[in-house]
């Protein structure tokens, strides 16, 4: 459990791990958000990550509604092998926006990835896109053909994203925009579940400072 690990790490009070379940099992807008679990079974698929920024994937996680900023959909992006993740409100899904975007907020920080991962979208098949993968000598794979949520890292970040926000946003949701920045705070903050790891230590190798740190002076 998150929650579980982040108070662990921090504060330390007694039966301090029965009061975190009850407070999370009571939580009813997660709880409404959560619903209930399906047992799925998927085929297994082997990865080869190899490092940091080497492997990673590009989806949109579209429609949303449309902000006060004029946006209307979100590009996400993720490391495959420190799971560091970005998202970017973008107005539209052109494949200039796109790429500009990737080329800013990715590329330009993290380098020039091996292999970019997608789903079938004409977007990422474009012609601007496949001159940009033969000018910066990149990789790419897709998703199943029809299938694809076959990329499930992506969609349960994804789902990850929608649940946070849903929290936060406004009633009119035209504000998902604003609560972005401090949902990776607390996404980059959190232990893995596959890893064991926050993706801020793979990378900075030290937690984050977070605000309730300012507690403890």
């Amino acid at each position: 459990m998150k929650t579980l690990n982040k108070t662990r790490e921090r504060f330390y009070w007694d039966r301090f791990r029965a009061d975190i379940e009850k407070w999370c099992r009571e939580c009813h807008a997660c709880g409404a958000r959560r619903g209930p679990k399906k047992g799925t079974k998927r085929r297994l698929q082997r990865c080869n990550v190899g490092a940091p920024f080497k492997r990673m994937a590009l989806d949109i996680l579209r429609p949303l509604p449309v902000t006060t900023k004029g946006n209307r959909y979100a590009l996400v992006l993720m490391d495959y092998f420190t799971n560091w993740t970005e998202a970017i409100a973008i107005p539209d899904q052109k494949a200039s926006t796109v790429a500009e975007e990737l080329v800013r907020a990715w590329i330009s920080r993290y380098g020039v990835p091996m292999i970019l991962h997608s789903e079938q979208s004409t977007i990422f098949n474009s012609a601007l896109f496949n001159e940009l993968y033969k000018l910066l000598a990149i990789l790419k794979t897709l998703t199943t053909a029809l299938h694809p949520k076959s990329d499930g890292v992506v969609e349960r970040f994804n789902r990850t994203i929608l649940n946070y926000l849903s929290l936060y946003v406004s009633k009119k949701q035209t504000d998902w925009d604003t609560h972005l920045p401090l949902f990776f705070l607390a996404y980059r903050s959190a232990d893995h579940e596959v890893t064991g790891f926050t993706s801020a230590d793979m990378i900075f190798g030290q937690a984050l400072r977070l605000p309730c740190n300012i507690l403890l002076g």
